[in-house]
Order: C-alpha cells, then sequence, then structure tokens
C-alpha cells in the first residue's frame, strides 16, 4: 500500500526535526524565567535571545510578543479597542471573534479588497485600525499588504495583518501589527507571536511580555518556533514546487476544475479547487480512502455545513463553494505528491461524470 500523502498544511504543518530537537533541549531550561535566582535569570537569557533570532528572522526591527498562537495575537491586538475598526471580509473567524462589532471591508475583483471602500473609511475615520490578512488561509489569495500599509499609515491609522499563512514562507508585509503561528511553518502547536511596531498602539494589561500577555512563557515552544524559522530561511521548498503546482493548476482546470477564486493572485501553496457537483465532502472522504489528507476549507470551520464565509465574500457562489476542497503544500510535498493527488482527483471527477 502507497504512504499516505498529506496536503492540509495550511491547518498545521508536520514539526521540523530542527524544532523537535530545540524543544527537547530547552526543556533543560525549565526554570520560570521571571524568577530572580540563578536559574530563572538563564531562562530570561534565552527568552531575549530568542527575541531577538525571531527578529532576524524575520528581519523585524520593533518588538516581538510572543503569545499561544495567531489567535491570541490578534485578539491582543484588537483587545478592548475603542477606535475604530475595519476588517476585510475574508479575515479568519478569529478577527471576527475579537472585534465582533467592526465593519466590513469588502472583496473586489481578482480577489483584491475594495480599495475605494477602504479609502473612504480611512477618510472618515482618522485613527482606526484596519485588519488585513496576508495570504488567505481558504484561498490563499495573497493582498498587497505593503501598499495598503503605506495607505492606512498615511490616513493616520494602524494596520494589522494576519500573516498565519506567509511568516516562514514568504517575505513578511510592513504592517504595524503581525500575527503568526509557528504549526504553521514547522513549529511546534501553541506558540506564537505579535509582531508590533510600536508599543504604544497595545492596551497594556499586566503581566509577563512587557505587560501585555500574562502568563509564564513557553520557552519550550519559543525555542521550537525560533529554529523552524531559521530552518525555514536555508528551505526554498516553496520555490522547488512552483513550477509543479502551476502545472498542476493547469491539469485540474483541464479535467473540469475551478481555481477559485478564478484571475486571483495567490500564494501557490494554498489552492481552493471546486469539483462540479461533488460536494466536498465526498471529495475529502474518497481521497482519503485513496491515501491523501485534504480539507474542506479552514480547520477551524471545515466540519461545519454551513456554506464558507471566506469563499462567499470572495464572490464564489454558494453551490461551486459546497462543492471546493482546499490543498495545501508544506516542507514534506514532493513532486509525486502532487501528481498522485492530481491522479486521484480526476480518478473521483471522471467516476462522478459517468454517475451522473
Amino acid at each position: 500500500m502507497s504512504a499516505r500523502i498529506y496536503l492540509d498544511h495550511a491547518a498545521t504543518t508536520p514539526v521540523l526535526p530542527a524544532a523537535r530537537a530545540a524543544v527537547a533541549e530547552a526543556f533543560e531550561r525549565w526554570a520560570n524565567p521571571s524568577s530572580p535566582y540563578a536559574e530563572g535569570r538563564a531562562a530570561r537569557a534565552a527568552l531575549e535571545q530568542a527575541r531577538e533570532r525571531v527578529k532576524a528572522a524575520l528581519d523585524w526591527r520593533h518588538d516581538v510578543i510572543f503569545t499561544s498562537g495567531a489567535s491570541e495575537a490578534l485578539a491582543i491586538a484588537l483587545r478592548g479597542e475603542q477606535r475604530p475598526t475595519l476588517i476585510s471580509a475574508v479575515e479568519h473567524d478569529a478577527v471576527f471573534r475579537a472585534a465582533p462589532g467592526a465593519e466590513l471591508l469588502a472583496i473586489g475583483e481578482k480577489g483584491a479588497i475594495d480599495r475605494d471602500r477602504l479609502a473612504a473609511w480611512l477618510g472618515a475615520n482618522t485613527g482606526g485600525i484596519v485588519a488585513i490578512q496576508h495570504v488567505n488561509s481558504e484561498t490563499g489569495v495573497v493582498q498587497p499588504v505593503d501598499d495598503l500599509a503605506r495607505e492606512v499609515r498615511e490616513a493616520g491609522g494602524i494596520l494589522l495583518s494576519d500573516c498565519s499563512q506567509s511568516a516562514g514562507k514568504i517575505p513578511l508585509p510592513d504592517a504595524d501589527l503581525i500575527a503568526l503561528s509557528a504549526h504553521k511553518f514547522g513549529g511546534p502547536p501553541g506558540i506564537g507571536a505579535l509582531l508590533v511596531r510600536d508599543l504604544a498602539s497595545l492596551r497594556p494589561t499586566g503581566g509577563q511580555e512587557r505587560g501585555y500577555r500574562a502568563g509564564t512563557q513557553n520557552l519550550p515552544g519559543i525555542a521550537g518556533m525560533v529554529a523552524a524559522l531559521e530552518a525555514g530561511a536555508t528551505d526554498d521548498w516553496l520555490g522547488l514546487l512552483r513550477q509543479p503546482l502551476r502545472d498542476i493548476n493547469h491539469r485540474l482546470q483541464a479535467a473540469g476544475a475551478t481555481i477559485q477564486p478564478p484571475d486571483a493572485f495567490t500564494s501557490g501553496h494554498i489552492i481552493a479547487i471546486t469539483m462540479p457537483g461533488v460536494s466536498a465532502e465526498a471529495q475529502v472522504v474518497q481521497l482519503d480512502l485513496a491515501g491523501i489528507a485534504v480539507s474542506a476549507g479552514s480547520a477551524c470551520s471545515s466540519g461545519s455545513m454551513k456554506p464558507s464565509r471566506t469563499l462567499k465574500a470572495f464572490g464564489v457562489p454558494d453551490q461551486d463553494a459546497a462543492c471546493t476542497i482546499r490543498v495545501s503544500v508544506g516542507w514534506t510535498t514532493t513532486p509525486a505528491d502532487l501528481e498522485r493527488f492530481v491522479e486521484a482527483w480526476t480518478s473521483i471527477a471522471r467516476r462522478s461524470a459517468r454517475e451522473a
């Protein structure tokens, strides 16, 4: 029997060997970094060294707050916001939970946010905060966050960008606040960070992490995250897969697939694929039986039978959204894996067409 193929790296990716080793080593520094005695001081030194290594790995010159993941980072960034808040209609559920009263920024042509709507909102809401995801977690659509950050900053606002799906894969944008999660790029689960251009943009609540996050720091997790970032910086797995990914897109479309949303600029490592007439759930099950793991959308919502809010915001009709799966690649993916996926997907599509 052939080995199973994992193509759901956008949900979580396997832990890199370097990260696993770093976690194990860090367990030897078991003291609390906030403790004043020698063991605690040693743990604090390791913590601050890790903070500097994160900055270097991500080319970030400002502050870093360690968190339990991107969801907490986003919650800290949006916590108790009294200022006007605008979020794109395709943000992760964590942003919607953290900013329940925010206004929505619609998606325009080719998957890009509505720039006219953004400009109008900024003109009417001086000092507001805008949340725009860098790489969308269901479709891989990339927003021009660098350009948007300049526009928001010139209007006196703050741009928050969820970079969970881009950190460790492509260069980070020049946003004011950036959320990331280690388990998306080969680090351990349960650790992440909020990159902060200006700490004055946040509301302190006391505790650790310069008073912006309470709780003992997860030093082993932090060590694993740093190791994963540094290992990823020297391993261009995504570059090696770019041409095979383009090839499978063409072959899938020739076999009747629609890549969603059509004509959008995407990162390539996340693909939303519609198989007309076959539900996403049925595709996931049949591909699983063929030894291939994919998802029916974001891991946080793929268990729901409701149409994807994100695909709807991108303009995908409900009947197509219901037949759309997400394929996402990572550091363990090979061209042979992609070839086997295309063959399995095409076989399911042909069988469905015969039975229709």
